[in-house]
């Protein structure tokens, strides 16, 4: 999409800084207080999926030095950017980027 096009949606803009992030605790924790996801949040890959699709407005989501993760989670980091991915491709209010 494009900047005026997200702008007509009222996206919220939201970026993370995947720098700061060095363990799946930390990711979850970072994802869950940025994306104001309810208490109730499982802290898994499932239950973030299930709290991006009840995001309660359109949102556009920037992941900086997205590539940092590889080191810092592992084999958790390829199954995360499936899950991301796979948001972004089923919810018409959330769109991806990796930066």
């Amino acid at each position: 999409l494009h900047f005026d096009v997200r702008r007509a949606l009222n996206m919220r803009e939201i970026s993370i800084d995947c720098a700061q992030i060095q363990s799946w605790e930390t990711l979850h924790a970072v994802f869950a207080q940025t994306l104001s996801f309810p208490e109730y949040y499982g802290k898994n890959l499932d239950a973030l999926y299930d709290c991006l699709t009840e995001l309660p407005c359109p949102t556009h989501l920037t992941l900086l030095h997205f590539d940092h993760l590889a080191d810092a989670l592992g084999d958790y980091a390829l199954p995360l950017q499936q899950v991301l991915q796979e948001a972004e491709q089923d919810l018409d209010h959330f769109i991806l980027t990796f930066a």
